[in-house]
């Protein structure tokens, strides 16, 4: 059995190719259809497996070249997935919720990142116990909170990213079209109900399977890891005094 094969049907196993019902079809999607089953839409897996291999070339390029991807999906149904795939690839992400300007005001969400960070080194070296009240901990601590939950998984993003993947771009558009605006390309995991116009990468699967999200993203996992380990590593320009 080939792998392309196995690919397909691991997707078939995992539901990936139930669309959602043919009223709430994109017109974009048209191309990856396979036919509709008592009304509701079927994905061609065969089409669906070389986009994730044109998906996994574009994500292998890009660890490979060092580029930062953030991981987008702030749906219930997948968020946990999106996070624990860019955690473990230590790739930043948003699954809480998105935040208008999140890409084309970075320089005013730096801002926010610079005092969540701060807040979390005086938390550590007991500076804010020294240095305030207990009233005044409670309402620090609910700053905190709120700039943790809004940015704690870009904390570490100095810029703004070279490539987005989002699942669901239709629940996240705000996301792709800032990435759009900014030139940033965007891989999207998406079903029958999607845009496809604004979408780089696309991905066609049921995005609201958990087993069909899984599957997509663990490709992607792999295809980064083996570009992270063919990135070369950088020179130092600082030319060696002789």
């Amino acid at each position: 059995m080939t792998e392309n094969k196995q690919l397909i049907e691991r997707l078939f196993s995992a539901g990936a190719h139930f669309g959602f019902a043919k009223s709430r079809r994109h017109p974009t999607v048209v191309p990856y259809l396979f036919g509709t089953k008592q009304g509701t839409d079927i994905f061609d897996l065969e089409k669906t497996e070389e986009l994730i291999a044109a998906a996994k070339q574009h994500v292998s390029e890009a660890a490979a070249n060092g580029q930062t991807v953030l991981f987008v999906g702030t749906k219930d149904e997948v968020s946990v997935l999106v996070k624990d795939t860019a955690t473990k690839l230590g790739m930043p992400y948003v699954t809480n919720r998105w935040i208008g300007g999140m890409l084309t005001n970075f320089t005013e969400i730096k801002k926010r990142i610079t005092r969540l960070l701060d807040l979390t080194a005086q938390g550590e070296s007991g500076e804010l116990e020294r240095k305030y009240t207990k009233k005044e901990r409670v309402v620090i601590g609910r700053e905190f909170e709120k700039l943790s939950f809004n940015f704690g998984g870009i904390k570490d993003m100095e810029r703004p990213p070279s490539l987005m993947v989002v699942v669901d771009p239709r629940h996240d558009a705000i996301a792709v079209r800032e990435a759009c605006d900014l030139g940033i390309k965007v891989l999207g995991i998406t079903s029958s109900d999607g845009d496809l116009a604004n979408i780089d990468y696309p991905v066609l699967v049921n995005d609201a399977l958990r087993g069909s999200v899984s599957l997509v993203l663990d490709e992607l996992a792999d295809a980064f890891e083996e570009g992270s380990a063919q990135q070369k590593p950088k020179e130092d320009a600082t030319p060696e005094k002789k």
